[in-house]
């Protein structure tokens, strides 16, 4: 199995697209480090369903992404329990949307220490490990909006451009050692939490169900599909595999055709 004995931590992995990539790394071989918020029994289901549909281990940490303190005892709290961090996958994030001269301060703190300094943290307690096995893969999930900008979302574009940034410099300084460092830049993507926002948008703007999916969510997807959270677990499994082991340093769409624009 491609990734037997590695390990992989998942942020923002108890549900959607995080979750997608545990189940596709685990169905490699990998054992499993969750992290994310949602109902303690929810989780602890997610946890055990993990180890016994994939015989692999699968732990849990409720680490706070925006307290650098308990990212840093995650990583280090992985490393001891399984032996290492080999495959680093930056998920956890959060949005807001509002005219910047409204943007709450909070709210932009907020998102840009989960969206992006979280990553930094992550990256800074798991590299001295890779880098001691010669080996790693970092995979930030970024979104179309690291390459593109929209209005009202000052905070999750600056997030997400820094992100890319962040991926590029991390990849040269450890091009010779091993480990990667990509990107993957995903449009809108079919999860529970995109489904649970239609019917508010139904409503404000007096649409149909398939108006706001085509005429709002899709605009800017030429190909008027959504990026299945699948597509989106599978890239990140092949940027993991040792097939890749020449890609790095990139920031990867997956967007239906956005950034062709």
């Amino acid at each position: 199995m491609e990734f037997a004995n590695k390990v992989a931590l998942i942020t923002g992995s108890t549900s959607g697209i995080g979750l997608a990539i545990a189940h596709e790394l685990a169905k490699g071989g990998a054992n499993i480090v969750l992290n994310g918020l949602g109902d303690p029994k929810e989780i602890e289901h997610v946890r055990s369903s993990i180890e016994q549909d994939f015989k692999v281990k699968c732990t849990y940490s409720g680490a706070n992404m925006m307290v650098p303190g308990e990212i840093r005892e995650m990583v280090m709290q992985a490393i001891a329990q399984h032996g290492s961090v080999d495959i680093l996958v930056n998920n956890a994030g959060i949005q807001h949307v509002s005219p910047i001269d409204e943007f709450p301060e909070d709210k932009f703190d907020a998102i840009i220490a989960i969206n992006l300094v979280s990553n930094f943290h992550t990256i800074k307690a798991a590299l001295p490990a890779m880098k001691k096995k010669g080996w790693g893969r970092i995979i930030n999930i970024a979104s179309a909006h690291a390459l593109i900008a929209s209005p009202y979302k000052s905070a999750y574009v600056a997030a997400k451009h820094g992100v890319a940034g962040l991926t590029k410099t991390v990849a040269l300084e450890v091009a010779e050692m091993g480990i990667t460092a990509n990107a993957i830049a995903p449009g809108y993507v079919w999860t529970p939490l995109v489904e649970k926002q239609i019917p508010d948008t139904m409503k404000s703007r007096g649409m149909t169900e398939e108006e706001v999916k085509e005429k709002v969510l899709l605009a800017a997807q030429p190909t008027k599909k959504f990026v299945t959270m699948q597509e989106v677990a599978s890239l990140t499994a092949y940027l993991a595999s040792n097939v890749a082991a020449s890609i790095t340093g990139t920031v990867m769409s997956i967007d239906g055709g956005w950034s062709a624009h």
